[in-house]
């Protein structure tokens, strides 16, 4: 008989990991579980469904259940929920919720790609049902289905990290009222204050009602509580992050490691033989640092699958690790981030120089040019790039790909000075703002070598 691969999780580390054994076993039995409806869809763009970009959530799903059947011949189990693993009989209890019984199926290979869930404390009134999260396609739909047909004028955001910004723009522009609630001081804990600021700053010319410093305390009537007083709210959207979802692999006795993330190797592989594990429930290596991180990203989840994918199907293939590079935007502000920033570099141990720039996307000249402000990290003896950080309007995000390609090579600043970027007007000045940034840091590493001399 065929080995089963038996795959829980129908999003992008599940369905990449199938995928990729199908391609490599053509007889191999795969059979995937999913507690939902929806397979192989694009979380990231719940914002843009709000905010009326996308049509229609139709629109983010990449494959169908009945695609990955008909063309893969992958057996994709809708509304069946994993409850328990035996590892040691090799079978999972499985729920199956359209029928609604519970049943046991065995495997010769196991894929986890549980995810992650959205973080939500014990608040008075969290589970109202005008509080919402939006960690899964089903979440986005009746968000919007609240948005639509609920009247709704004015909305609150609590937490303003990568979800709350996209979600806060997205609300505002449906035209409702928005306050966002985050109780650290800045917004975007991912960059340093400094470069978080004029994050605020852009939100709040938008007519955006940032709250820095406060804490949600409860919700009740339509009403967010907060440690500065109360928000009128006809909508609210939680955006404090998310947690590994891997209660079942540890419950199972597998090993979990940073955040209760599933430990995996360089192939995916979880600490038993033949399990593996992908996407935001599981670890990942940070290349800078060296040290495991949780990182919930969908190009992650995507990468780990493919790789846990290569695997099962018995080839051979490492994932190489993560450097947390990520971007957004709020209307035509643009953030992005890559490598480490302050804290983690002082908490990594490194020694680095810090020089930031302020620059144009075009030729000064040149119609339409747009302001581009760099962050750049180097370390001091070896001279490579740890980390940047970029805001700025439209044409100046995307530049973070090249910082995060120079952190991937370990190269210097110098040797990023010496890239031969594009030039012409339209695109960027002869000096681009990376090879400015990169000039900068030189400089700054030259001075830091010559007051160690004196």
């Amino acid at each position: 008989m065929a080995e089963r691969l038996l795959v829980i999780g129908g999003d992008a580390g599940g369905m990449a990991a199938a995928s990729q054994a199908r391609r490599q076993q053509p007889y191999m039995e795969i059979v995937a579980l999913e507690r939902g409806r929806w397979t192989s869809y694009s979380a990231c763009g719940i914002p843009y469904l709000v905010a009326g970009d996308v049509g229609s959530h139709e629109e983010l799903i990449a494959r169908t259940p009945e695609e990955f059947r008909d063309r893969q011949r992958i057996d994709v189990r809708m509304g069946h929920e994993a409850i328990g693993i035996d590892l040691a009989s090799r079978k999972v209890e499985v729920r199956d919720h359209t029928r609604d019984r519970t049943l046991q199926l065995g495997f010769d290979l196991l894929h986890i790609a549980t995810g992650a869930h959205p973080i939500r404390p014990p608040l008075p009134g969290i589970d109202s049902p005008y509080v919402h999260g939006v960690q899964t396609l089903d979440d986005g739909i009746h968000l919007l289905e609240h948005a639509e047909r609920g009247g709704c004028e004015t909305a609150v955001v609590v937490g303003g990290g990568y979800i709350g910004v996209e979600m806060a723009e997205a609300f505002l522009r449906r035209g409702m009222k928005v306050t966002l609630v985050e109780a650290d001081e800045q917004v975007m804990r991912t960059m340093d204050p400094d470069m978080a600021a004029p994050i605020a700053t852009a939100l709040r010319q938008l007519g955006i009602d940032v709250r820095l410093g406060v804490k949600a305390e409860g919700f009740e009537d339509g009403v967010v509580h907060t440690s500065a007083g109360s928000i009128r709210a006809d909508i609210v959207v939680l955006g404090l992050g998310v947690a590994p979802n891997a209660g079942l692999a540890a419950d199972a006795g597998l090993k979990t490691g940073v955040r209760g993330a599933i430990r995996v190797n360089r192939r995916q592989q979880a600490s038993v033989d033949g399990v593996y594990a992908a996407g935001d429930c599981a670890e990942s290596y940070h290349r800078v640092t060296q040290r495991q991180v949780h990182v919930a990203l969908g190009t992650v989840a995507n990468k780990q699958g493919r790789v846990a994918g290569l695997n099962l199907g018995g080839g051979y293939a490492t994932f190489p690790g993560v450097i947390g590079t990520a971007i957004t935007k709020v209307c035509d502000f643009e953030v992005a981030r890559t490598g480490v920033n302050q804290e983690e570099a002082d908490r990594a141990g490194f020694e680095y120089e810090t020089v930031k720039i302020d620059s144009t996307t075009r030729a000064g000249y040149f119609p339409g040019t747009q302001p581009i402000t760099i962050k750049m990290l180097a370390e001091r003896d070896t001279r490579r790039v740890l980390g940047a950080q970029i805001v700025g309007r439209e044409g100046a995000a995307k530049r973070i790909d090249v910082l995060a390609t120079a952190i991937t090579a370990e190269m210097t600043v110098d040797d990023v000075i010496d890239l031969d970027l594009a030039y012409a007007p339209p695109f960027s000045g002869v000096w681009d703002a990376v090879h400015i940034a990169a000039r900068k840091g030189a400089e700054a590493l030259d001075r830091a070598v010559a007051s160690r001399l004196r």
